[in-house]
């Protein structure tokens, strides 16, 4: 097939982008976006032009690092990672627009790669278990239900891709910083440290500048793992209770 592609080209961080247009051609529909992304590069450094700076790792679906705005949607029309979107999704003559996340907590660093430390010092001021075990304890030592097990398990598939925020039109980090609160709120390994670690995240994502919930569910729509929308619930909630007993 062969596309036109409007994407955002930006030198650096301090500096003003735009978008550029580029035509590219016999493209496989078998091809993942970020192949096609490949193919346009090797054009433009053929011609002697910058290539477009992209994020992506494991081409997996494994490590989030790829998440780009196609169209106007966080990792284009299918629910999936931008490295595990396949151009069959797309149409022979298709005007294609790609864009970086857009979110003022994840700074545009050159072209469509954003910085996404925010999310890691979200992590970093508690999303964590810091309880000294010692040796490995016995792997059935610590009971935990099937249905507490199977919810840790669902919500741990965060992949910290940004969709969420991307997607959402607050820019909020809610359903990414529920999956973490979530995720180790389900164990008896995360009890200890459950009110301090919700009051910390928040606060942090909130000095972050991410937007709040509003819950119009574009998060959840747009999250290539699925997470549920619940995870929010269970984060507000877990943080009033935090947040009535310091007082």
């Amino acid at each position: 097939m062969n596309l036109t592609l409007k994407i955002w080209r930006q030198a650096g961080p301090d500096d003003g982008g735009d978008f550029a247009t580029y035509d590219v051609r016999d493209i496989s529909d078998d091809m993942s976006f970020l192949e096609m992304l490949d193919v346009l590069n090797e054009d433009l450094i053929g011609k002697g032009e910058e290539p477009v700076a992209f994020d992506s790792d494991c081409r997996e679906g494994i490590c989030g690092q790829c998440g780009l705005m196609i169209s106007g949607m966080a990792h284009g029309p299918d629910v999936t990672t931008t490295c595990q979107l396949h151009m069959r999704s797309f149409s022979d003559g298709e005007t294609i627009t790609v864009e970086p996340w857009r979110a003022s907590s994840f700074p545009v660093l050159r072209d469509l790669v954003v910085d996404r430390s925010a999310f890691d010092r979200i992590i970093q001021a508690g999303g964590y278990i810091s309880v000294n075990t010692g040796a490995a304890p016995e792997a059935h030592s610590v009971p935990v239900p099937k249905a507490n097990a199977d919810r840790a398990f669902d919500t741990a598939t965060c992949i910290g891709c940004g969709a969420c925020v991307a997607a959402c039109p607050n820019a909020s980090g809610m359903l990414f910083m529920g999956a973490k609160i979530a995720h180790l709120g389900e164990l008896p390994q995360g009890q200890p440290e459950r009110d301090s670690r919700v009051v910390s995240m928040v606060n942090q994502h909130d000095a972050e500048g991410f937007g709040g919930c509003t819950n119009i569910g574009e998060c959840a729509a747009a999250c290539p793992k699925e997470i549920p929308l619940d995870v929010i619930n269970q984060l507000n909630k877990d943080f009033r209770k935090a947040k009535k007993g310091a007082h």
